[in-house]
């Protein structure tokens, strides 16, 4: 079972311009950036508090994910995360309908992805703000936290599902989080 080890930060304009600018300083390499739409699905055997089923569509192309957060108190998490590709999203959002999921949030990101040595670090936009998450293992998470040297850098421990139920609109039943001009 894959795990997943990260932690995400809130950043200001400021913030997200110095990390942007010292990522190449400290050796990290750009891996490119893409515009995202993230659906999560509800059903009789997700515990939305506990697991979740995501269909991130990028462009023409898909990803299915299911992640189940482990209790903790720390600001760096640990998730399990199933991923696999998916070469036709609407009909995977037919299967998934099919099996009784039905979609419950959606949320937009503007993504930027870097890499240090296994360490990746991506810079996220999403219509209720800037955020930068730092993906590896936890001496990796804190080695590149160390490089950056950012002030004030204040972790955030809501998801991004829990932030768009907080910021979303309800359309229809969906909670959703779009950029106004994506519509």
């Amino acid at each position: 079972m894959p795990i997943e080890i990260e932690k995400k930060y809130r950043l200001t304009k400021k913030q997200r311009e110095e990390v942007l600018q010292r990522l190449p300083r400290i050796g990290a390499r750009r891996q490119g950036e893409n515009f995202e739409v993230n659906t999560l699905y509800a059903g009789d055997t997700l515990d939305v508090g506990h697991s979740v089923l995501r269909l991130r569509r990028i462009g023409s192309r898909g990803i299915l994910t299911y992640k189940e957060r482990f209790p903790t108190r720390s600001s760096i998490k640990h998730q399990r995360e199933d991923e696999t590709r998916v070469s036709d999203p609407e009909a995977m959002e037919l299967i998934l309908d099919a099996l009784g999921f039905t979609p419950a949030l959606v949320y937009e990101k503007r993504r930027e992805t870097w890499r240090l040595g296994k360490t990746e670090i991506v810079i996220d936009e999403l219509p209720f703000g800037l955020f930068m998450e730092i993906e590896g293992t936890e001496q990796g998470i804190r080695d590149v936290e160390n490089k950056l040297a950012i002030k004030r850098l204040r972790s955030e421990t809501d998801t991004y599902p829990q932030l768009t139920l907080k910021h979303g609109i309800d359309c229809d039943g969906v909670i959703e989080s779009r950029f106004p001009e994506e519509r």
